[in-house]
């Protein structure tokens, strides 16, 4: 079995956790992908003195409790709900000291079933994506759709298999969906025009208000309308958008939506107000919740992940994205994805690039065309009627105006002049630009060397007035044109005031790939995640009317899981359940597993932390006829090694079938790369060693409506690095007479989590006390002001002090440890002798992460000062599997000794 911490030892550090209520280091930044909406927070902060309660079943009567406290307590939410019986508060007045106290007594009472900080999560304010979108037309403009395009049909339904369940007449009608995100701007056409009952948009609640502000006053009202963010909106529309001008529709037209604003204009919240938006939509009758958010935690644990997790236990599946923090490597998954029984979502490349341009026309002879260009930072500001000119004719010219330009190149100062984006190896952009400005020219019109490229340019040079890009294909057209002798006259509108031209192009380059952005599991307790991946980059979507335009690429896991979330109400009305179990169980065992993509595409599978089942193939869920009883196995670390696991075959058809079982291998990851002690970054050393599975029968045989169970033993991976901490995985298949396939993914880990040190060594990244990032000699003295005072002008010398973690923990502490006698009083962690932690500590269930406190001011955790003398900062963090009362089960990290002096 899998082992956990203590739950004495872990109640008596998040008691300490508490306490402490104060954050004083910043989240470490987790860069995403370019250009792609993160929808998930770093690591969220506490805030101070503020806390969730949960009550004892059958306790209600909490107007006295917070009476008995003796304090003045503001109530933040009243969370009484069917699968949550609790409320938040803050403390208004009190000191850190007695806020340390009251916790203590909160928790020690009986009417406390469990308690929680308050965190702050920074959710994303989404900006129009700049790439594949040149129009910077107002909501007002005209959109008209590019006879090329959707040819076959809206891409990412075909590659998730929507469009031949909506051929057979599924739309999800009568199953209602709840969006908890930023709101919805209900006004937009594509989203019903309206709220309330008959509309599409038909229930929900604003949680926040507009001007919520994390730790700001609450200012809840029954419109959910979104207005200045974005991030709901685009959703709803991935979800359900109705007919409209782009010719598409979202995935599941026919549903009714419901929209929980879970955060205003400033894009900050509280777990507890997203808590509270789960229960109220599931106390609304919601079948299945949508959310597009989180924070890295990669625990199961938190007050919000297990709300999720009980909804899920009560029929209600709940789609969370997973997170786009691919770049970071594997371990970094997002909460509440982590939940038990929460379907987390990866990404996957849209197979086109949908694009959103400016549309112009051209003219030859009698004839006119439209055609659609990017605008650049250069942008056309006037409408202009352009003679076209082209230095060459040949579209393979890598090198267009690399070099001066012949003197009997014509005066360029009326013509829009038309060339190929420069090789790098040739040119630059702006010297092409230079070149063509010395004989006149003031108007340019590039065309992409092919569909990856096809992107807008970002320079400037004097005496151009204007610059767009066309696409490889309409620059070829008019060079073919030129090239027979043709003029070609063209009418450029200015882009601001310009229709919008939708149009896509094949992408040849990572289409159809697993997202390079899409965060990548297990969860810390080595629990597959994500479950599947769907289409996710490049995904059109409604905007808000207020917020300048109608259309909107979409990027990152935000579209992927409104996407599957309406893959849930598509298989549930045509299999006739909406139960999370058997769905969740159809939509993974059907999914398709994707080929390994790390910028290059290879034959090998790609891992299953990264992708899970792989990406799901609606029809075939919608069909089958067998569900599998689990959606994943883990063979957990070498340590806690389960070699042999069952997991049940169940037949819902009316004919007896026969499976035939096999395995199919994933890339196994290295998670550290040979003498490093960081986390690889994506794209993250792999190796072809893989497990090898056997079965208790090569082929089993299950009657209509019976079960049948199947025994499976792993023997890990040969020849690999225990210390690397390889995560092997792969995928049992199951094929079955009738023509089914299916998949169950499974992980396991070479090494020890456990024994994994927690904390880097060195100086670059590891523990230290310096100023910024520049370490500190040893014994070095801090001359700083005391606590609440300013240094005079020109004095004081303040550190700062650096932790990096490289594995989750559930518990972190920084320990002031006196090198020199004291006089304060001090307590024992283990055979540390501590007189309190800096700020922001006891940390809880977080992932690897770094802490920084930027300007130590000389004060601990409780908010008294340091004394003066010399000290050392221990850093402690419970390993992943630790019991929290031995020693043995931390993992260690400390500063070298520094001194403090006060300044007089």
């Amino acid at each position: 079995m899998r082992r956990t911490a203590s739950a004495t030892g872990l109640a008596l550090a998040f008691l300490a956790f508490a306490i402490s209520g104060v954050v004083g280091f910043a989240s470490p930044q987790s860069p995403s992908a370019d250009k792609i909406d993160d929808a998930l927070s770093d690591e969220p902060q506490t805030l101070p003195g503020a806390f969730i309660i949960e009550w004892s079943d059958g306790f209600s009567p909490e107007d006295s409790f917070y009476g008995d406290l003796g304090i003045d307590v503001e109530r933040r939410m009243d969370l009484k709900f069917r699968l949550f019986n609790g409320g938040s508060f803050r403390f208004k007045n009190a000191t850190d000291d007695e806020n340390g106290e009251i916790f203590q007594q909160i928790a020690a009472r009986p009417e406390v079933k469990a308690i929680w900080p308050v965190k702050t999560i920074q959710m994303p304010v989404p900006e129009p994506s700049p790439q594949r979108q040149g129009a910077i037309a107002s909501s007002r403009s005209r959109v008209t759709r590019r006879q090329s395009a959707a040819a076959d049909g809206y891409r990412p339904h075909v590659m998730a298999q929507v469009d031949k369940l909506r051929a057979e007449g599924y739309t999800g009608k009568g199953i209602r969906i709840a969006v908890v995100d930023s709101g919805i701007d209900y006004t937009h056409p594509a989203l019903g025009g309206c709220f309330g009952e008959g509309c599409l948009v038909a229930y929900g609640w604003d949680l926040t208000g507009d001007n919520y502000f994390a730790g700001g006053e609450l200012e809840p009202d029954a419109d959910p309308y979104d207005g200045c963010v974005g991030h709901g909106t685009q959703v709803a529309g991935i979800i359900a958008a109705q007919p409209n001008e782009l010719g598409f529709t979202g995935a599941a037209p026919d549903v009714t939506l419901g929209a929980y604003r879970a955060w205003g204009c400033t894009g900050s919240t509280t777990n507890d107000v997203l808590l509270a938006a789960f229960n109220q939509a599931y106390e609304d009758g919601s079948d299945i919740i949508s959310c597009s958010a989180g924070y890295y935690t990669g625990w199961s644990t938190d007050p919000w992940g297990i709300a999720a997790s009980r909804i899920v236990d009560k029929g209600v599946p709940v789609i969370v994205s997973a997170g786009n923090s691919g770049r970071e490597g594997i371990f970094n998954h997002g909460s509440p994805a982590t939940g038990v029984g929460v379907a987390s979502i990866g990404s996957v490349d849209n197979e086109v690039m949908p694009l959103l341009q400016a549309r112009a026309e051209f003219r030859i002879a009698n004839k006119t065309e439209d055609f659609g260009f990017l605008s650049s930072s250069t942008p056309f500001t006037q409408n202009l009627t352009l003679s076209l000119w082209s230095l060459s004719l040949d579209t393979e010219a890598a090198g267009d105006a690399c070099l001066p330009l012949p003197d009997d190149t014509p005066d360029l100062s009326d013509k829009l002049v038309l060339l190929r984006v420069s090789d790098a190896s040739a040119c630059a952009s702006w010297e092409q630009a230079s070149n063509l400005v010395a004989k006149g020219a003031q108007y340019l019109m590039y065309y992409s060397q092919d569909n990856s490229t096809y992107a807008p340019l970002s320079f400037y040079t004097t005496g151009i007035n204007g610059v767009g890009i066309v696409s490889p294909s309409q620059g070829a057209h008019w060079l073919g044109l030129l090239s027979q002798g043709s003029e070609i006259t063209v009418n450029i509108v200015n882009p601001t005031v310009a229709d919008i031209l939708y149009d896509e192009l094949e992408n040849y380059w990572t289409g159809g790939m697993t997202s390079e952005y899409t965060s990548w599991g297990p969860s810390w307790e080595l629990v597959s995640k994500p479950q599947f991946t769907a289409p996710g980059a490049n995904v059109l979507a409604p905007y808000p009317l207020a917020m300048g335009r109608r259309w909107n690429i979409f990027d990152g896991t935000s579209a992927s899981a409104p996407l599957t979330a309406a893959v849930f109400a598509l298989v549930g009305q045509a299999r006739g359940t909406l139960d999370p179990k058997e769905l969740s169980s159809v939509i993974s065992s059907t999914s398709k597993p994707l080929t390994w993509f790390d910028g290059e595409t290879h034959s090998q599978m790609g891992p299953v932390p990264q992708q899970g089942a792989g990406m799901v193939q609606a029809h075939d869920a919608s069909v089958a006829k067998t569900v599998l009883g689990v959606t994943q196995l883990s063979f957990n670390d070498t340590e806690n090694f389960v070699a042999t696991q069952s997991f049940s075959i169940r037949n819902t058809g009316n004919a007896t079938l026969v499976y035939s079982l096999g395995s199919r291998d994933a890339l196994t990851v290295n998670t550290f790369a040979p003498g490093s002690s960081s986390v690889s970054r994506f794209p993250p050393p792999v190796t072809e060693a893989a497990a090898v599975l056997s079965f208790s029968e090569s082929e089993v045989v299950v009657a209509p409506g019976s079960s049948a169970d199947v025994t499976v033993t792993v023997s890990p991976p040969r020849g690999l690095d225990p210390k690397q901490l390889p995560v092997y995985s792969g995928w049992i298949t199951l094929s079955a007479d009738n023509g089914e396939g299916h998949v169950l993914p499974y992980i396991g880990v070479l090494g020890s989590m456990k024994t994994t040190p927690g904390f880097l060594s060195g100086l670059e990244h590891g523990t230290f006390i310096g100023f910024a990032n520049n370490p500190d000699p040893a014994n070095t003295t801090y001359n700083i002001a005391r606590p609440g005072t300013q240094a005079p002008p020109g004095q004081g010398n303040y550190p700062s002090i650096l932790a990096s973690l490289k594995m989750g923990s559930q518990m972190v502490r920084a320990d002031v440890v006196p090198l020199s006698p004291t006089s304060v009083p001090t307590t024992t962690f283990f055979n540390l002798t501590s007189i309190g932690m800096i700020p922001g500590f006891p940390d809880t269930w977080v992932t690897r992460r770094n802490w920084r406190l930027g300007i130590f001011d000389g004060r601990l955790a409780d908010g008294t000062a340091f004394p003066e003398g010399s000290f050392k900062v221990v850093f402690s963090a419970l390993r992943i599997f630790g019991d929290a009362e031995k020693a043995e089960d931390w993992s260690f990290g400390e500063t070298i000794p520094f001194n403090i002096q006060y300044l007089d």
